[in-house]
């Protein structure tokens, strides 16, 4: 097993030929499960010394090769899935003559993981079915560690049919792999995640800021009250590397700034109020001017924690 992912057992799958397109930090891992169960995988980044190197680690695992352009990676394939940056991006990978689309076979599904718009997972479904393809917006929520261990959690939007053709082959990467609704429902269920997430963190982080000022023993306050109702994944998680002020991993404030844009655009075109959402966008704007554009999310503590001597 290659050590870009951790072991786990994958469900007997019929073998698929797939694509893989953006090999970041989630991407990357992703694609490695595929090929770990047993797929055939051609993978495709903007930064091909990147897909050379994944193949040289996966060749042993499975059938897997590299692609000069996301059309070649898509040639042949059931399924391309992808995960790049945001929604410029996705429209450069699936769009144009060296695009994925131009290379699908007919009835072929794309699967975009990446957290993008609503109105650009609209906007690609409706090109995809124009072609005789079909398009499901995926994105995830878990973390690096969550794609190392495959254990994402997914959420869909896209037509049935084509949900439920492409659920076994994507279960190699995921815990849970669920259809939400319609084309953008994927999309806007990332939103509520991450809208949850934000207020979650400002919360900790000024519980934890108010024990530390008070003299409190942070780590045993952590311990005590996580068996509690103020239990969550942040706190069990992230609540005591924020205590100890360390930040360097996780999912960085540039990405979750990106994510909040997104979700504050769609709350202007639907009408909700998000001023907590809001507020905490700003608190990450000043963890950026903080240089903290690649600390973890947790690091909203840096705005209140006692200054050290």
């Amino acid at each position: 097993m290659s050590s870009s992912i951790n072991p786990r057992t994958y469900d007997p799958v019929p073998a698929r030929r797939v694509a893989f397109l953006g090999l970041g930090v989630m991407g990357y891992p992703m694609a490695g499960h595929l090929a770990s169960a047993g797929h055939t995988v051609t993978v495709y980044n903007r930064t091909a010394t990147k897909s050379e190197a994944w193949c040289a680690e996966f060749k042993g695992v499975a059938t897997v090769k590299h692609a000069k352009t996301p059309r070649e990676a898509a040639q042949g394939a059931d399924i391309v899935f992808c995960c790049v940056g945001n929604d410029d991006d996705l429209r450069s990978v699936v769009l144009g003559a060296d695009g994925a689309f131009a290379g699908m076979q007919q009835g072929a599904v794309f699967v975009d993981h990446t957290t993008a718009s609503a109105a650009v997972a609209r906007e690609l479904y409706g090109a995809a079915r124009t072609l005789g393809l079909q398009f499901i917006d995926a994105p995830v929520s878990g973390g690096q560690a969550g794609a190392q261990n495959g254990q994402l959690t997914v959420m869909c939007g896209g037509d049935a049919a084509a949900f439920d053709a492409v659920r076994p082959t994507a279960m190699a990467f995921s815990r849970a792999f669920t259809r939400i609704g319609d084309s953008g429902a994927g999309q806007l269920a990332k939103m509520v995640n991450q809208i949850c997430i934000a207020g979650l963190v400002q919360g900790l982080s000024e519980a934890i800021a108010f024990g530390q000022h008070a003299g409190l023993d942070m780590p045993l306050v952590l311990d005590v009250i996580g068996k509690g109702a103020a239990q969550s994944w942040q706190m069990d998680n992230r609540g005591k590397t924020m205590v100890e002020g360390r930040f360097d991993f996780g999912f960085a404030v540039d990405w979750m700034r990106k994510d909040l844009g997104l979700v504050l655009d769609e709350a202007k075109r639907n009408g909700a109020r998000l001023p907590v959402t809001a507020l905490v966008d700003q608190f990450y704007a000043d963890v950026q001017r903080a240089g903290g554009n690649r600390w973890d999310t947790s690091s909203l503590i840096t705005r209140l924690a006692p200054k050290k001597d």
